[in-house]
């Protein structure tokens, strides 16, 4: 990594969701609108948006999936200028031309500030006609294709086949529309894609997914790959594997760039950090945990019996090579596990999901993403408490500045579009 580029900050994009006790029809959107501003105005790289394809009927997702993404980040586009936006989508059960249109389509709507984030899904697949979840094998496969189709539809049209005339509409050249002749094992796609060519020619490509056939992809084709790893041994084993890929694949040049989500609780003194924590951990429900804990685990295994201040048994721990959903999580939780840490432990570990988490002052915070970003594992960080009323002054006021103090983090954006504002390298057609 360049010791010039710093590095690159995301929150969340907040719910648009109208709820029925709401004063207003309005204050879903009023309230995201207003959230995506403010992180302009701290001059955050982007909005970065999850979603699943399912309604969890556990509850264990939250309200993740309660919104559509691209519609979403196309409202919240007329509202900001500058900050990008990453829209997470399913390649498992989208189709790539369609969106092309879509991704393409919001590049244009926000004036080259669109992305897109890869994923293979790992639920959902009783909502489009399928009885079971494709294997991991078969789902990333489908996932490189579905890249590769997005990425030939974006380059097969010409940069001028759009012109703008003087009453101020457009004139597009079907000639320098051109179509890929694509015939895949998954997809069949003549093209010409049918929206112009998007101001950042290709949107921003993002990858999450952890487990080795995930790996690869991101490694040969992501340009930043989305990845949770909960401490900074896993981190390095993570980032060396990549950089290995992606060696064999061509890349080079800290290609593809490295993205964590931090968890974090900030207080302002080390006793008010104590305190918050404490909180957290007495509203846990330990009877819900055991499901979030077994869902980590692959969502296979059954531990209603278990002691809670015991280990669960090593006979009760999935093989996680035969697990359909989610390997890398289940990776992360059966380390801990086998490591000793009781039930009770791992369901404390289950709040955040396997991702990164710290619990400190600001400083204390910043200490921990520099040693990442020093590190060189470390290139884009989706930081939380935006819209939290008991963090987001401390994200603001006291994060944030500490990593601009250290020069961690840009204090403007560099440029017009969101390839440009996070320093990756211009598309080479062809």
């Amino acid at each position: 990594m360049s010791a010039r580029r710093r590095l690159k900050t995301l929150v969340g994009a907040a719910s648009v969701v109208y709820a029925s006790n709401d004063a207003q029809r309005q204050t879903g959107i009023s309230r995201a609108k207003s959230l995506a501003q403010l992180a302009e105005r701290e001059k955050i790289t982007g909005l970065f948006t999850a979603d699943l394809l399912q309604s969890d009927p556990n509850g264990l997702a939250g309200y993740t999936g309660s919104q559509d993404p691209i519609v979403t980040l196309a409202a919240l586009s007329a509202v900001t200028e500058q900050i990008g936006l990453i829209a997470t989508v399913s390649t498992t059960y989208q189709h790539p031309y369609n969106l092309a249109r879509f991704i393409g389509t919001l590049d244009h709507v926000s004036g080259g500030r669109a992305g897109w984030n890869a994923v293979t899904s790992s639920v959902g697949e009783e909502n489009f006609g399928d009885i079971t979840l494709p294997d991991p094998a078969a789902r990333y496969a489908r996932a490189t294709e579905f890249v590769e189709v997005i990425n030939a539809l974006f380059d097969a049209n010409e940069t001028d086949a759009v012109l703008r005339l003087n009453s101020g509409s457009v004139s597009v050249d079907p000639r320098k529309l051109h179509p890929i002749h694509h015939r895949g094992d998954f997809f069949q796609v003549q093209g010409p894609l049918n929206v112009p060519p998007p101001p950042q020619q290709r949107p921003v490509q993002f990858q999450a997914g952890q487990s080795e056939e995930g790996l690869k992809l991101g490694a040969r084709l992501a340009e930043v790959i989305y990845t949770s790893q909960p401490t900074l041994d896993d981190a390095l084993g993570f980032v060396a594997r990549v950089r290995q890929y992606a060696s064999t694949y061509g890349r080079h040049n800290n290609q593809p760039f490295i993205m964590n989500s931090f968890h974090s609780i900030i207080g302002d003194s080390d006793a008010d950090v104590a305190r918050r924590l404490r909180d957290k951990h007495e509203r846990i429900d330990y009877q819900r945990g055991r499901l979030q804990v077994a869902d980590m685990l692959g969502g296979e295994i059954d531990l209603s019996e278990l002691a809670l201040d015991q280990p669960i048994p090593v006979h009760f721990l999935p093989e996680v090579g035969q697990i359909n959903r989610r390997r890398g999580r289940a990776e992360i939780f059966k380390r801990y596990a086998l490591q000793g840490l009781t039930l009770r432990e791992l369901i404390i570990q289950a709040q955040e999901t396997g991702h990164w988490f710290v619990a400190g002052t600001p400083e204390k915070l910043a200490d921990a993403i520099e040693e990442r970003y020093r590190a060189g594992v470390l290139d884009v960080i989706s930081l939380h408490g935006l819209g939290q009323p008991d963090q987001e002054d401390l994200l603001i006021n006291g994060l944030l500045p500490a990593l601009r103090k250290r020069q961690l983090i840009d204090d403007d954006y560099l440029g017009e579009d969101f390839r440009s504002n996070l320093e990756l390298p211009v598309i080479k057609r062809g």
